[in-house]
């Protein structure tokens, strides 16, 4: 199979899940023989062009006229099978769809996050859930400034949801939705149901496995409000006042936070902040862990820590909404919290860690898992089903229109 994958990677400075995933992907699919090529922006290059070249970015956000021409070239050319839509902010816009049509090439999406619905993608405002963009205009976001605490950032990403609503709900044969979670989020709020397939993210053998019982606790990701660090600062803080758990909390990345996590972490014997770490640093942390803290504050579309630490057979923590319910077996393969409670959240980190024994049977239940649900065999072929599905109805939609 012949796949032409579009991505606008995310900046480098920044931890992405995403471009993790479509690196990932392209590397299943060539190891098993199909063709597979890339077109792709990176955000890192917005800071190369002239003070002219960025004030204009945010023009291009709802629509790029000079990417529908160059991808549609390009497909013409090439031929692909399948086109396959990943991020499209802030350099490719829904353009890249139309470019789809122009070549008559079937296009998949993978919806990564929740932007469809929310300018933001994260249905969330202030901390707590939000849906007040979900179904309506979306003008709620523009006046709270719900991207980036910006009202003038947050507008070219009102724009474009509301021009682009009906591109993109036509010009997709086939949405990957990343949870069952994120698909009922999605049908609630009017997108076409029979278009969205549940796919979830694989993730690859790290080839190392946890022995022992490890040796800290772990929070490895984004370090921002929605990611839940300060409700993990606040639980460990908790935690440790009351005499600990005998292990450190490692936390590993970067973002927003940053600052302020490096200062409460100062001078804590408890506590180790390592910064951002490479993917090897990261698989070693993963499974070196008694377990991993996913406290999120928002509703995860996906959660791919948990299913590395599955992978390593290690258990979670996890907050008991959106996507880690799925993911997370609570009591067999990790722990659930109450989302937003720092005791719930301290309380459940007590608990895995004063338990070896059930500890060690809960890591092996997630090790299972991830072989039966997000080993990469399971997403290969989950992933050139839907590209299959995709093409054939579009075949099938062509020769009903002859």
């Amino acid at each position: 199979m012949h796949v032409l994958v579009v991505h606008n990677r995310y900046a480098s400075a920044q931890p992405s899940g995403e471009n993790k995933v479509v690196d990932q992907e392209v590397a299943l699919l060539r190891a098993a023989g199909h063709r597979v090529e890339l077109f792709e922006r990176r955000s890192d290059d917005i800071a190369d062009r002239s003070l002219p070249g960025k004030a204009a970015v945010p023009l291009l956000v709802p629509w790029n006229p000079a990417v529908r021409r160059e991808l549609a070239a390009r497909l013409r050319a090439e031929r692909p099978d399948v086109v396959h839509v990943h991020n499209v902010f802030p350099l490719l816009s829904p353009a890249v769809l139309a470019a789809c049509a122009d070549a008559g090439v079937p296009a998949v999406a993978t919806l990564h996050n929740y932007t469809q619905i929310c300018p933001p993608g994260t249905l969330q405002r202030d901390g707590r859930p939000c849906a007040d963009c979900v179904g309506s205009a979306p003008l709620p976001a523009v006046r709270h400034g719900c991207y980036r605490s910006s009202r003038l950032a947050t507008v070219p990403l009102a724009v474009s949801l509301s021009v682009n609503r009906r591109r993109w709900w036509s010009g997709v044969e086939r949405f990957f939705c990343i949870s069952a979670a994120q698909r009922d989020v999605l049908v609630r709020a009017g997108m076409p149901a029979e278009r969205l397939a549940v796919k979830h993210n694989f993730v690859p053998d790290p080839g190392a496995r946890r022995v022992g019982a490890g040796e800290h606790l772990l929070f490895l990701g984004r370090l921002a409000e929605a990611k839940g660090v300060r409700l993990l600062m606040s639980a460990w803080d908790e935690i440790a006042a009351s005499g600990g758990v005998g292990v450190p909390l490692m936390i590993a990345g970067a973002g927003p936070l940053e600052r302020e996590v490096t200062a409460w972490a100062a001078g804590r014997d408890d506590v180790a902040f390592v910064g951002l770490l490479d993917p090897a640093e990261c698989r070693k942390a993963i499974a070196q862990s008694v377990a991993v803290v996913a406290p999120s504050t928002w509703l995860e579309a996906f959660g791919l820590v948990v299913v590395e630490a599955m992978a390593a057979g290690v258990p979670t923590v996890a907050a008991g909404h959106g996507a880690f319910v799925e993911l997370v077996e609570d009591g067999v393969t990790g722990l659930l919290h109450r989302p937003g409670e720092p005791a719930s959240l301290a309380s459940r980190i007590r608990r895995i860690a004063a338990e070896p024994d059930r500890n060690r049977e809960m890591g092996q239940a997630a090790r299972l898992r991830y072989e039966q649900g997000f080993s990469p065999a399971v997403g290969l072929e989950r992933l050139v089903e839907g590209y299959r599905t995709a093409i054939a109805g579009r075949t099938e939609s062509m020769g009903g229109s002859k």
